[in-house]
């Protein structure tokens, strides 16, 4: 226990002095309470037209202007915040689910599961992945939950390679063997010595399967098949201001989503490359 906690403390100041992961910790942070509270406390409606506002200019009754048919851009900002976040937590908790288990399996039991689990992550890596999600939520139906579920269900294979992996070398270990020759069970085995071993490059994968589904979530809704209007993600708020028109003359309409996005992508993989950075035992810096 005391290894342990010795453990993470160590790993807690190595992440400490890692200005730019300290950064992006914050940053997420504060993304995170201002989508869940600030329309409490705000009274903030996306979806409320102001009939004699269309296409303002950012001023005191609305801070970052309206849209077209005269919606809140900060209002919009900050649910479609809720949403992209939502979906890059969702996707990542799918995938996770899926990959992790499959590789343990893999790796631990060999033979015949190992063969049918990296075969299938050798099929479904060799599709390009966006091509997939299209089609497959073209057939399901673009919505909030089938989006980040889909993103999650073609994201399996990394987790399930890493895992794969890193189980390999870790069920030959001797307190594995000790495990095995006391009669633990295989299950047992698996929660309890393998898996905790193999949480640091997982954890790295999170973050950047957190970051590729938020995304990959913007794309598909900039391509009108990803989180449907009225309601606000940031892909879709990118997505109705495409015309010339917008770009070169109503920037408050496009430049917030955008900037938003480049924001949370760069601080999600600043935040997994501390992560990785603290977890790593060769580095001592």
């Amino acid at each position: 226990m005391n290894s342990g906690r010795t453990r993470l403390r160590y790993g807690l100041k190595k992440f400490a002095r890692r200005k730019p992961a300290v950064a992006a910790l914050v940053i997420l942070c504060a993304e995170i309470l201002a989508v869940v509270f600030l329309p409490l406390v705000l009274d903030l409606d996306p979806y409320f037209s102001d009939l004699g506002a269309f296409d303002t200019a950012p001023g005191t009754v609305h801070i970052l202007g309206t849209d077209s048919i005269g919606r809140d851009i900060f209002a919009r900002l900050i649910y479609g915040g809720r949403v992209s976040l939502f979906v890059g937590f969702l996707s990542t908790l799918t995938a996770a689910a899926l990959g992790i288990p499959l590789g343990l399996l893999a790796a631990y039991y060999r033979s015949w599961i190992e063969m049918i689990v990296m075969r299938l992550v050798d099929m479904f890596m060799s599709f390009p992945s966006m091509i997939l999600i299209l089609v497959l939520v073209s057939v399901i139906g673009p919505s909030l939950l089938s989006v980040p579920l889909v993103i999650g269900f073609l994201g399996w294979t990394e987790f399930a390679r890493i895992t794969h992996s890193k189980a390999l070398s870790v069920r030959e270990k001797e307190y594995v063997e000790s495990a095995r020759a006391v009669g633990t069970r295989d299950l047992a085995i698996m929660i309890i010595y393998v898996l905790p071993n193999v949480l640091s490059p997982v954890l790295v994968a999170c973050a950047s399967m957190t970051a590729s589904a938020i995304l990959t979530e913007s794309a598909l809704s900039f391509l009108g098949m990803g989180v449907q209007p009225p309601m606000a993600s940031w892909g879709n708020m990118l997505h109705e201001a495409q015309s010339i028109t917008v770009l070169a003359y109503k920037f408050w309409q496009w430049l917030p989503p955008g900037l938003s996005l480049v924001l949370t992508i760069l601080s999600v993989n600043f935040l997994g490359d501390g992560i990785r950075d603290a977890l790593d035992p060769r580095r001592t810096d």
